[in-house]
């Protein structure tokens, strides 16, 4: 099996990586910390709005079950994507939503995701788009923080109707 890679940053990274989880064809996804010029950085770190860098979720993902046009659908649709350095409660240019891409195919696709999201908003799309050049993978007990602390996220919903919409069937649990 031929393995693509994804990286989105969509507010606080725990819900994020939990809404790509239950995505059919998501192989891994793993928090981490992208965007910035802090090397190795720690959360406390990226907390102190020193480094540049956004909490992100790299996805591994199968490119014959889900495409990445498809994870961007589902990017779209699990937050507020016109908010500028948030998401919810979340406030911090840690938080802010972007997609890192690894080539200019993706670049292109994502760029075109992007215009077809924002026909459905009122308000402009806050997401950038950049080159990633490097991801740092969160500490520890970042990772499927949700499954180890027995709650569901608080501002990212799984969008359903949109797995189903992109015929990628019934969604899998963790």
């Amino acid at each position: 099996m031929t393995t693509q890679t994804a990286t989105f940053g969509a507010g606080c990274f725990w819900g994020v990586e939990w809404v790509f989880r239950k995505v059919p064809g998501v192989i891994e996804a793993v928090s981490g910390y992208a965007g910035g010029h802090t090397v190795n950085p720690t959360y406390r770190d990226v907390c102190s709005h020193t480094t540049g860098h956004a909490e992100v979720v790299q996805i591994t993902f199968d490119p014959e079950v889900v495409t990445f046009d498809q994870l961007l659908e589902v990017f779209w649709a699990m937050h507020d994507p016109t908010q500028v350095d948030r998401q919810g409660p979340d406030v911090g240019d840690q938080y802010r939503s972007t997609i890192l891409v690894t080539s200019d195919e993706q670049r292109a696709v994502a760029e075109a995701s992007k215009g077809r999201a924002q026909e459905a908003l009122a308000r402009p799309i806050a997401t950038t788009i950049e080159p990633l050049t490097v991801f740092y993978p969160a500490e520890g007990y970042h990772q499927r923080y949700y499954e180890g602390n027995g709650h569901e996220p608080y501002c990212h919903v799984f969008p359903a109707d949109v797995v189903e919409r992109l015929g990628l069937g019934h969604a899998r649990s963790g």
